[in-house]
């Protein structure tokens, strides 16, 4: 039997470690390459358009094409920042915590996506984790804008170029879902910001004379 040390050295090592941010590259991984070798199959299954959502009601779609990628670039870019980012924050906001940012901003950024497609009328189909990936940005400004941790090791004004200038090269391109980056973008940051608060208000409650 561990003795207590050891035992709270192993949690400590468990909880540091970014296994949600590598479980997430695992399954886009394996997603891509059983797309691949389907033919594309489950792009026509999984790939957000604005018809399958509100006409079928295929609502898993929010979910599905934040796993599908077009090509191994896309795939590969995605994967990077996804575990660059995760392997910072992941360990600041919990495994859970990492995971609800991922996912929420992946499906706000989907659901921003629909609607710019529902006011143009576009029957494009979009795909990739790039609004999750968008929304990792937004959190980690909002930690480095709120947080002493960041704040002091990490310049905001860097972190907002880089960002900003991904958003700008992605209007540049064609066929990218730049409302879906800027829907994750906002809802990470959103999220981060509350936190920033919730910590504030733990640390420093308000004292009261009697």
């Amino acid at each position: 039997m561990l003795p207590m040390e050891g035992l709270r050295k192993l949690q400590r090592r468990f909880r540091d470690l970014p296994f949600v941010s590598v479980l997430l590259v695992i399954i886009n991984v394996v997603v891509f390459l059983i797309n691949l070798f389907s033919g594309d199959g489950l792009y026509y299954h999984g790939g957000l358009g604005l018809i399958p959502v509100t006409y079928y009601q295929e609502y898993d779609r929010l979910i599905w094409s934040m796993f599908l990628h077009a090509d191994s670039m896309h795939l590969c870019n995605n994967m990077v920042i996804l575990l660059f980012l995760g392997s910072m924050l992941e360990k600041e906001i919990g495994h859970i915590g990492f995971a609800v940012v991922y996912f929420l901003s992946g499906v706000s950024g989907g659901l921003l996506s629909l609607y710019e497609k529902f006011l143009t009328g576009s029957d494009a189909w979009s795909i990739g984790a790039s609004g999750a990936v968008y929304g990792l940005d937004g959190l980690l400004l909002a930690m480095v804008l709120c947080w002493p941790k960041f704040r002091n090791t990490v310049s905001f004004q860097k972190v907002a170029l880089i960002v900003g200038l991904s958003l700008y090269s992605g209007f540049m391109q064609e066929n990218v879902d730049n409302m879906g980056h800027i829907g994750g973008l906002g809802a990470g940051f959103t999220v981060g910001l509350i936190v920033c608060v919730l910590k504030n208000i733990g640390k420093n409650p308000k004292k009261r004379e009697v």
